[in-house]
């Protein structure tokens, strides 16, 4: 089921009276994206950015003040969730503390009537084949609270799912989970929607799970879209500072730099030579990956300590121009061997290298001579 919103937008109006009165909250600003049919899109931003109120757009939750939602090109935005066809998800799973797993999975299919109804064993059936998709077969006949969090999820997921849903909406599912069970449990929502092949969104604060388990992620900021892409690509090519930074882990490095006489300098350094590029302030954007250790590297550092990762070693360092309160560089483990001193000088992948202006923060391109 291919999901298109077009210029999506919806308008919280302040509260209070009077001179009190609060101005209106756009939580979702003029939102245009289609979401191809049986892949699984991750709306990715911080807390407030629009991500949970577009899922209850598209579900059907909440009307949009404009804009319009097309399921493949039927118009759905006035339709009521429960004639949308699809599957949700929330945080808190939700789930009905007296009835057993069983019971808790079938509930959806109890409410069906007319035509869509099902007769017993049709019910038995789906329960069991949503159940096994989730691999909870042998939980049936427990309750909740008898649960581990983890196994409430995949109840509440199984619950979703036995609908048969054209659209599956996953509101934050693994926040409650501890980290361990957290990346188990992306995996096998990354497993079923594969299986399934039904076209998932899925809301989530955390880059780690959005870039690992979607086709595609669509990075937000108080309502506005700001990046669209596959999760390397956005990576590897952020389209402004707020995508630079809320991307990546370590966190990417950010220094005061300027461009002079096509010479691009972090402090007083001169880092790279570039190709007719005009003299401003910008914020220079370095991947933790992108330094090399060298002896004649163009970068230079004060030496904090070196943090062991196994393979990799995180050199942690500052510098005068840093915007971070340190510089984090992921180096390989060898070339730390002779590491000594109060400096360290790193050479630059420019691949890895961002500039952004320093008053919009938009991308600047550049190129190295």
């Amino acid at each position: 089921m291919k999901v298109t919103l077009s210029h999506l937008t919806k308008i919280f109006p302040g509260r209070g009276r009077g001179n009190k009165k609060k101005e209106d909250v756009i939580a979702v600003n003029d939102f245009t994206f289609e979401i191809p049919d049986g892949k699984l899109v991750g709306l990715l931003g911080p807390s407030g950015c629009g991500k949970s109120t577009t899922l209850n757009l598209i579900c059907g939750l909440q009307k949009p003040t404009e804009g319009q939602i097309f399921f493949d090109e039927e118009d759905v935005t006035q339709l009521t969730p429960q004639k949308r066809g699809v599957g949700m998800v929330f945080q808190n799973y939700a789930l009905y503390p007296h009835l057993n797993v069983e019971q808790n999975i079938r509930f959806p299919l109890e409410n069906l009537k007319g035509a869509d109804k099902l007769s017993k064993e049709e019910m038995r059936a789906r329960v069991k084949e949503a159940a096994g998709l989730v691999q909870i077969d042998e939980l049936l006949d427990r309750k909740p609270a008898e649960l581990s969090g983890g196994q409430q999820q995949r109840v509440a997921i199984a619950r979703a799912l036995v609908k048969l849903p054209l659209v599956l909406l996953l509101d934050e599912p693994l926040s409650n989970l501890d980290a361990r069970l957290r990346l188990q449990t992306r995996e096998e929502i990354r497993r079923i929607q594969k299986e399934t092949g039904i076209t998932t969104i899925f809301v989530t604060h955390d880059q780690d799970e959005a870039m690992s388990i979607s086709d595609l992620i669509v990075v937000m900021k108080d309502g506005v879209v700001q990046q669209i892409g596959k999760p390397q690509e956005v990576y590897d090519n952020p389209a402004n500072l707020f995508v630079a930074k809320f991307l990546g882990t370590p966190p990417i490095n950010l220094f005061d730099g300027r461009i002079q006489d096509n010479a691009l300098l972090i402090g007083e350094e001169k880092v790279f030579t570039l190709k007719d590029a005009p003299n401003q302030p910008v914020h220079v954007g370095i991947r933790p990956e992108g330094f090399t250790l060298s002896k004649d590297g163009v970068l230079s550092c004060h030496l904090s300590r070196p943090e062991v990762m196994g393979r990799d070693i995180s050199i942690v360092s500052t510098h005068p121009a840093s915007q971070n309160p340190v510089v984090r560089s992921i180096v390989d483990a060898e070339s730390c061997e002779h590491l000594s001193g109060d400096t360290v000088r790193f050479s630059l992948n420019p691949r890895k290298v961002f500039l952004f202006a320093s008053e919009t923060g938009n991308r600047i391109p550049f190129e190295t001579l």
